[in-house]
């Protein structure tokens, strides 16, 4: 990050800084924990990630108070304003990604009476391991300001979506063999397009720090997988 000379700003600059990484520890906390319960039909764990929202929720809007508090009183040009901005739509995101996960927690304690075909939370867990690496990888990416490593998260974004249409086939199988399973295996997929999101929205963070760093965009068509709906 650049130097100023007045040295309150790169202080606030710090601590917006400081705000976001405190939120994506949340978020990766939330998203871990969420994907733990749904794996072991864990209500009590699912109910501590719904718990744990609302402190996100007050993170993001200190970020935007405090944000366009230091926009007024600064008014930043060039980088100074796309650090600023960018930590706004990064929060927004963050925010997001901890409703998704929340979201997971709220199915789980739906069906965690139930103990149907357990193999088909191992597509689920597959893609929480590439959602979990992609979010840890761009708030790295933020941290250093690597412009780089957050492209090669944008990338694999279509990594993401083809472990949904994986899993998307399989609880349509299931859902075919034995009609019990339909309610089960709906959860399921709703917890599954919630995953998917979660790689979207640590897609849009990586297009957020290459604008950061380089004042570009990168293109609106993202590296796409197969269009689970087309499947069935």
């Amino acid at each position: 990050m650049a130097e100023h000379t007045v040295k309150s700003f790169d202080a606030e600059l710090e601590t917006l800084d400081r705000y976001i990484a405190e939120m994506g520890g949340i978020a990766e906390k939330m998203l871990a924990d969420a994907m733990d319960a749904l794996a072991g039909m864990n209500s009590e764990l699912a109910q501590k990630v719904v718990a744990a929202d609302p402190r996100l929720d007050g993170l993001q809007r200190t970020v935007e108070d405090f944000a366009v508090h230091t926009i007024a009183k600064r008014q930043p040009l060039a980088v100074d304003l796309r650090e600023i901005i960018g930590a706004i739509r990064i929060s927004a995101d963050l925010e997001r990604i901890g409703d998704l996960a929340k979201n997971i927690a709220k199915r789980t304690t739906k069906i965690a009476g139930e103990s149907r075909i357990p193999r088909s939370v191992v597509g689920l867990k597959s893609m929480h391991d590439v959602a979990a690496t992609q979010l840890n990888d761009v708030l790295d990416a933020f941290a250093q300001r690597d412009a780089e490593r957050a492209r090669a998260v944008w990338k694999r974004d279509a990594e993401l979506d083809s472990l949904e249409d994986s899993v998307f086939r399989d609880l349509l199988t299931f859902m075919m063999e034995d009609p019990r399973n339909i309610t089960f295996c709906t959860h399921l997929l709703f917890c599954s397009k919630n995953l998917e999101r979660v790689g979207d929205h640590t897609t849009n963070i990586a297009e957020t720090v290459v604008y950061i760093v380089t004042g570009e965009s990168l293109p609106v068509e993202r590296p796409r997988g197969l269009d689970s709906a087309s499947l069935a």
